[in-house]
């Protein structure tokens, strides 16, 4: 049996949509754990120092992300105190993106896809 017709190849397309999606918005893993984070807690408006607690990452690793995230519509930046609050976006379009990101990133081949166009876009 030929290999490459027992599974779909990492190459293989991922609907238009969320393939800008994955491009565009969440084109690296920091930024795919936030959305995740983000996703799994759609009431969460927090701090950079947070959200990097809650993420276990570091908080200079993903404040511009943060601010890339919320250039891109995925976040909402709120000035509260003179502190930068990120939640989602309340855009309905937006999070059923998000959504359908998540949930298609149940699939493990779809997962394999998505790290290759994550690695691709970081060269």
């Amino acid at each position: 049996m030929n290999q490459t017709n027992a599974a779909p190849a990492v190459t293989d397309d991922i609907s238009p949509e969320l393939l800008k999606f994955i491009q565009e918005k969440v084109n690296n893993f920091v930024k795919w754990d936030l959305v995740r984070f983000f996703h799994d807690n759609p009431y969460a408006a927090n701090t950079a120092q947070d959200i990097a607690r809650y993420t276990g990452r570091d908080e200079f690793a993903i404040i511009d992300e943060l601010a890339q995230l919320a250039a891109a519509g995925v976040l909402s930046l709120k000035i509260v105190s003179d502190q930068k609050i990120y939640s989602l976006a309340l855009d309905a379009d937006m999070r059923e993106l998000i959504n359908n990101f998540v949930r298609a990133c149940d699939d493990r081949i779809f997962r394999v896809r998505v790290i290759y166009h994550v690695i691709r876009s970081m060269r």
